[in-house]
């Protein structure tokens, strides 16, 4: 089915419905109204916009509400834009951030916006995704169309932005070169001539920069829709790797499907909402069906940590990981696909930490010294809570790591 029939196969009701699911702002509806009667009478697809700053290599569960909406448009049949933001990545996003984010360098920007591009297509369909970097724009401004960009907005303006008013009155620096970063993010929309620009709550600021600017540019201002910020595991703070709370979509399908089936139910229900593929009338039966009796919460969440393990992996490995799951902790089996990794004797024994990071159960020293402090390594069944522990370099030791990391260490 082309572009055309897609669109076409909706009514601007039912396009509506679903573009609203699970957002927090929507500005403006009339406008969106608009043009979603536009495209439909001429079947030209909207261009929807998103912007990924390539801060890091891996995406967690919290990155994908945004994509999982522009999944929703790409259904819709309208234009996806997945904007990486190179250029913009070497400036530093400083939204939310109480002081002057350290600029990427192009190499790492080079590595993590690679990895990106490898990762959305788990949820997009590569097919109908045009994946762009504003440094295609961005590089080639002279000086003076920068300074044509900063004069359409005041300081006075700029400190609205609640991050900055509060690093202001607490006498925190802020360069000069993170004002830039709304005006340049809203640039982005003039360049691609954006009809819908998605982002985070956190991001309103700055996609309405979008809207003031395209209207500067003699262009009709994008619809600008924010979408919440997810919450981690702990149900609190927002899903941040540096705070532990996250579910990584490169992680193992057995890691995937354990930590979804550790949310409480009231996450459950915020996954299901904005991650789920299901409709909005078969979510809302499940709850009614936990409601009434008629269904267990276990099951539902069963079913929820299958299906975004099967999206990162298939339905086959989503199977195994809940099988593997029942197998260790329901019957309290240890993992027939436990990894067995051998060293040599000798010595005064091996640091824990080094040996958590050397067989792969942790990425650093770091990690393994935060883990073991948590009270989530054990060795042979037994907790170890000091990270300087020395194993003894001899016989074999069966070590665990948090739920679902297993690994038998056996020194020959």
């Amino acid at each position: 089915m082309s572009l055309v029939e897609i669109i076409m196969s909706y009514t601007i009701e039912e396009q509506i419905a679903l573009i609203q699911r699970g957002t927090v702002d929507l500005i403006n509806k009339e406008d969106l109204i608009v043009k979603l009667k536009h495209s439909a009478e001429t079947g030209k697809p909207l261009r929807i916009k998103a912007g990924f700053d390539p801060t890091a290599p891996d995406l967690h569960f919290g990155h994908t509400v945004l994509i999982q909406k522009m999944k929703h448009f790409q259904e819709l049949g309208h234009e996806i834009l997945f904007l990486i933001g190179d250029f913009t990545g070497m400036i530093g996003d400083p939204t939310g951030k109480s002081e002057t984010r350290k600029p990427l360098t192009k190499e790492q920007v080079a590595e993590n916006a690679e990895s990106y591009k490898e990762q959305i297509f788990k949820i997009l369909d590569p097919a109908k995704t045009k994946v762009v970097f504003n440094s295609h724009w961005l590089s080639d401004m002279t000086s003076h169309e920068f300074i044509k960009l900063a004069s359409q907005l005041t300081v006075a303006r700029m400190l609205e932005r609640e991050d900055f008013k509060v690093r202001f009155e607490n006498q925190r620096p802020i360069a000069i070169h993170e004002f830039m970063y709304p005006l340049i993010q809203g640039y982005d929309s003039v360049a691609l001539e954006a009809d819908v620009e998605i982002g985070g709550t956190d991001q309103r600021f700055n996609l309405l920069m979008g809207r003031d600017l395209q209207r500067t540019w003699g262009q009709k201002p994008q619809v600008v829709l924010t979408m919440p910020l997810l919450e981690g595991l702990d149900g609190v703070n927002k899903m941040s790797k540096s705070l532990g709370n996250y579910i990584g979509i490169t992680e193992p399908a057995n890691d995937i499907y354990g930590k979804v089936l550790s949310a409480s139910d009231e996450l459950m229900f915020r996954f299901f909402e904005l991650l789920s593929d299901l409709s909005a009338e078969e979510i809302k039966g499940l709850q009614d069906g936990i409601a009434s009796g008629q269904l267990h919460p276990k099951a539902v969440k069963q079913q929820l940590a299958r299906e975004l393990t099967a999206r990162f992996y298939d339905q086959e490995t989503a199977q195994k990981a809940e099988d593997h799951f029942e197998r260790v902790f329901k019957q309290h089996e240890l993992p027939e696909d436990m990894p067995e990794v051998e060293l040599p004797v000798g010595g005064e024994g091996v640091w824990l930490p080094k040996l958590l990071a050397d067989v792969e159960l942790v990425k650093s020293n770091g990690e393994a010294r935060r883990m073991i402090k948590q009270n989530a390594v054990s060795l042979d069944g037994e907790k170890i809570s000091d990270d300087k522990y020395t194993v003894p370099a001899e016989g074999e030791v069966l070590i665990k790591v948090g739920k679902r990391r297993f690994c038998k260490v056996r020194f020959v």
